[in-house]
């Protein structure tokens, strides 16, 4: 199944996210389909590639519960 989640990156104690589409059994630091966009928290900076993640989730992929409630803040 596929799987639209968080994948982080970054420095110790500086985490970044970039939110990947990625089949469910891989590794969270794993191999990835295609990138969707980042997440920053320290400085609250988010940004989605809103119709590629749309598309995939029309074709079945499902977000983690952070990243849905991350493109419903996007969103607005």
């Amino acid at each position: 199944m596929l799987k639209i989640r968080l994948r982080r990156v970054g420095k110790k104690k500086q985490p970044n996210f970039r939110v990947v589409l990625t089949e469910e059994k891989n590794k969270v630091k794993g191999k990835y389909i295609e990138e969707l966009g980042f997440y920053n928290p320290a400085q609250n900076v988010l940004n989605f590639k809103k119709e590629r993640v749309e598309y995939w989730a029309s074709k079945g992929a499902q977000m983690s519960e952070t990243v849905f409630h991350l493109f419903k803040k996007a969103k607005k």
